[in-house]
């Protein structure tokens, strides 16, 4: 029996660049997308609780691309809320943006579930720092 790869650390983990795993991850699915969901989420919401984002922004953020799309999340002037958050989702809608239709309805869905993903990572964080 073979034991897991080990797991990356946190400092790895922030430096992955987010946009480009978006821009890669969204075109198409495989394994570029599995990793945006899996350590692109991590880099993203280690990203977020840097900027002091709590998970319910990101949850949002999340509903309203779901609700109203991602060309409507990206003209938003603050995304996101707290010391330089504004500009960290500007970069993940744009970069969303330039490779997805960002008035096509699955785009939004996808884009949407994905920051869902960062969500219920910080969530998981908060929570088990409580622990």
């Amino acid at each position: 029996m073979t034991s897991p790869p080990p797991g990356r650390t946190d400092a790895e983990l922030a430096a992955l660049d987010v946009p480009a795993l978006l821009r890669f991850g969204l075109a198409q699915d495989g394994p570029h997308r599995r990793a945006l969901f899996a350590d692109g989420a991590v880099a993203a919401a280690l990203a977020a609780e840097r900027c002091e984002v709590p998970p319910h922004a990101v949850a949002y953020l999340a509903e309203l691309v779901r609700a109203a799309g991602l060309r409507a999340a990206a003209e938003l002037p603050e995304p996101l809320v707290g010391p330089g958050a504004a500009d960290l989702a500007d970069d993940w809608l744009h970069a969303a943006g330039t490779v997805l239709d960002p008035d096509g309805v699955a785009a939004g869905a996808l884009v949407a579930d994905w920051l869902a993903a960062v969500a219920a990572l910080l969530e998981l964080r908060r929570v088990s720092r409580r622990a």
